[in-house]
């Protein structure tokens, strides 16, 4: 595969996920809840914080010349409206370790985790936030600006329309296993039937699960429920926090797209050259005879609808893992006998080409992919992965689409969400107790497609 001279071949990482200790967060905070829906906590994590620089050495050194990672919003502004030069200047460092090691830095903003005190005042429902952003990116770009070409406002902005779909439907399974409990009940089998509901809707939570491009507990959310609304009150001030990644209103909706256009105003006020976008987690959405309209409907939701709020934006992050199929009656699960993977995704890199021409029909800007990669615990398929994906790119590139450059998902094995570390999707292994790295195969095998 040959890519043109100046295509970024990179990883991807999201501060909370890899830095650890990330104490000012709403994350943090969830984590730490007596009836937590997370099975651990992020604790040290990779310790990135201090190992940054061993970690983008070993980036570079396997050839990759690009490093997506994020600034960490709790870290810069712990409370509201102070801003801490100490973790600017910690940030700074991060940059200057790339360009020493010819690795361009693709900067987002906010990759789902917000500061508590945020969330206290309205989180991601709460008019408000839109300045706040501003305020935040307006002071990032002041102080890094003139070190950075790329700069993504958020990840994944259309992650709360997803997550609220997938409740929606996660509760009517519930809905559904509890009539069922009830009837098999009158009939005097109410243990057994009982039992059989309870095992339907935990099945119902793993599928919801694997539909969504975010490590997420759809079964332990629901048992905690009761628990989680008091002690959420207690942390947060309100039993239902509207952190970044919650079922999200269409207000909502909106907003954190206007918060990516007051943020890119704000950059473009200080430095116009800097070439800002947002990043979308988008799935090849195919239809079977019969699916079209739900599979339409599907990609206007996913995407189309938010084409008003990215117009002009220099470039579009595009973040696929997989492919989801509609029929007559609507989503499909995987196809019987698929590969599945730690998540539950179907193994199917193929979608990342087909997401890439979809979007292009629309948005005719640029595009990175930001994020792409898989969870296993075999590496010879990530590699495979890998090979297949960067194949649908080279498709793209030379039917003129406009792909400037893939970062894997992700560096290194790391913490995911609310599936803890059990899911890895790292081109390095990180030991758990002793922090150390283990490049894997797949890390050399991507860098030998950067020029």
């Amino acid at each position: 595969m040959n890519f043109p001279n100046g295509f970024l071949i990179g990883a991807s990482t999201a501060a909370h996920q890899v830095e650890g200790n990330n104490i000012h967060s709403d994350y943090w905070a969830q984590e730490l809840l007596p009836h937590t829906s997370f099975t651990e906590p992020s604790g040290l994590t990779c310790d990135h914080y201090n190992r940054y620089e061993e970690d983008i050495r070993l980036l570079a050194g396997a050839g990759l010349n690009a490093y997506r990672f994020s600034i960490e919003w709790a870290r810069i502004e712990p409370e509201e409206g102070r801003f801490d030069e100490n973790e600017i200047e910690h940030y700074r460092k991060v940059i200057a370790c790339c360009r020493e090691n010819g690795v361009e830095p693709i900067v987002t903003l906010m990759h789902f985790t917000s500061p508590v005190w945020l969330i206290r005042k309205g989180g991601w429902e709460a008019e408000s936030t839109i300045e706040y952003f501003r305020r935040y990116a307006a002071y990032v770009t002041e102080k890094l600006g003139s070190e950075l070409k790329y700069i993504c406002t958020i990840n994944e902005a259309n992650m709360g329309l997803q997550l609220a779909a997938i409740a929606r439907r996660f509760r009517l399974m519930a809905e559904q296993a509890a009539k069922k409990a009830a009837a098999a009940a009158a009939e005097g089998a109410k243990k057994a039937e009982g039992t059989k509901a309870a095992e339907g809707v935990a099945a119902g939570a793993k599928k919801a699960e694997g539909t969504v491009q975010v490590g997420m507990n759809f079964e332990k959310m629901m048992e905690n429920m009761k628990y989680a609304a008091m002690e959420n009150a207690q942390i947060f001030g309100t039993p239902q926090p509207q952190i970044f990644v919650s079922s999200r209103t269409p207000e909502g909706d909106a907003l954190v797209f206007r918060a990516h256009q007051a943020a890119k105003a704000a950059i473009k006020a200080l430095y116009p050259e800097i070439k800002v976008g947002i990043t979308l987690s988008l799935h090849d959405l195919q239809a079977l005879p019969g699916g079209e309209a739900f599979a339409s409907a599907a990609w206007d939701e996913e995407f189309r609808h938010y084409l008003p709020y990215i117009e002009g934006d220099d470039f579009l992050g595009v973040q696929n893992y997989t492919r989801t199929q509609y029929g007559p009656q609507g989503q499909l699960p995987a196809p019987e006998g698929a590969e599945l993977t730690q998540m539950d995704y179907e193994f199917y890199p193929e979608a990342l080409e087909h997401v890439i021409r979809k979007v292009h029909e629309d948005f005719t800007g640029d595009l990175i992919v930001t994020e792409n990669g898989v969870a296993t615990s075999d590496d010879s398929r990530r590699v495979e992965f890998i090979r297949r994906a960067l194949a649908g790119i080279e498709n793209c590139l030379a039917d003129g689409i406009p792909v400037k450059g893939y970062c894997h998902w992700s560096l290194m094995d790391n913490f995911e969400w609310q599936k803890g570390y059990s899911m890895t999707f790292g081109l390095i292994a990180v030991d758990r107790e002793t922090q150390k790295r283990t490049p894997k195969e797949s890390l050399s095998f991507l860098g030998s497609f950067a020029g």
